[in-house]
């Protein structure tokens, strides 16, 4: 009588095994369909792809990795993100969430075409980033409000608050601080342009065209963070500084008229 190979006997008992156990078991994590956040305000009309499957924005409808969110010629959309980030997308603009894990703290947003402002929340784990990719270049940050745009082969990063690290594709970057702008253009080697101070009409454009809130400008400056408030503040002084000083020089060294003098009975 033939004797079975102990080889063969284990072999047959893997497999039994295995065979027991449900498929899904081993399969590798699916990275679809992973929520990223939710629409909180939308003004119409907004659409998110999923897929190859489009629908129409709402508040509450979720969004998820890998969606797009598109706004038309009227339309902008505020999506927030699980990790209390803040996303507004601007009209005729196109965001893709590529990732966003609020747990490890790791996001990655592209912008195709349009505006887009990002208000981060402050990354606090070892490996965490949140960065914007557009096809000029990258803006990473870490706990600050800014602005990017990428039109006609151009990206603006616009800073309100904090520090933000903007590199090209080829990997040469620059660090822009609050109330300070550079540009970055598609297939530039150089890299971004220095840091120049952002104007006043600069910084009031970058938020009235991101913002969902009624009658959007200056003066909702709790809106733009306290680097932009600052920024704007200060830009904003400078007119009522110059008039007071324009206004003594030319009024000329006439002596001002003394007052009345009163009766004796009436002076004390």
């Amino acid at each position: 009588m033939m004797k079975k190979s102990p080889f063969a006997v284990a072999l047959v008992c893997v497999l039994t095994c295995f065979l027991a156990v449900p498929f899904d078991t081993f399969a590798f994590p699916d990275t679809t369909n992973q929520r990223a956040g939710e629409v909180s305000r939308v003004i119409p009309a907004v659409s998110i792809t999923r897929g190859a499957k489009s629908m129409t924005a709402n508040a509450k409808t979720a969004v998820d990795w890998q969606d797009v969110v598109s706004t038309q010629a009227n339309g902008r959309a505020r999506v927030s993100l699980d990790d209390g980030s803040v996303l507004n997308v601007g009209s005729d603009s196109s965001l893709k969430v590529v990732k966003h894990d609020a747990g490890a703290q790791q996001t990655d947003l592209e912008v195709t075409v349009g505006k887009i402002r990002s208000q981060a929340q402050k990354i606090s784990q070892p490996n965490g980033k949140f960065e914007v990719h557009t096809p000029a270049g990258v803006a990473g940050v870490v706990g600050t409000d800014f602005y990017v745009s990428y039109e006609n082969g151009v990206m603006n990063v616009t800073v309100f608050e904090g520090v933000v690290k903007v590199c090209n594709l080829a990997g040469v970057c620059m660090e822009v601080k609050a109330g300070q702008f550079t540009t970055v253009r598609n297939g530039d080697s150089t890299g971004p342009a220095a840091p120049a101070q952002a104007t006043l009409s600069a910084l009031s454009d970058a938020v009235a065209s991101t913002t969902l809130e009624a009658n959007p400008g200056i003066g909702q400056v709790h809106h733009i963070g306290k680097g932009g408030a600052i920024a704007i503040g200060i830009l904003a002084i400078i007119p009522l500084v110059v008039v007071p000083i324009v206004a003594t020089r030319s009024s000329g060294t006439a002596n001002p008229t003394p007052p009345p003098k009163c009766p004796p009975s009436q002076c004390r």
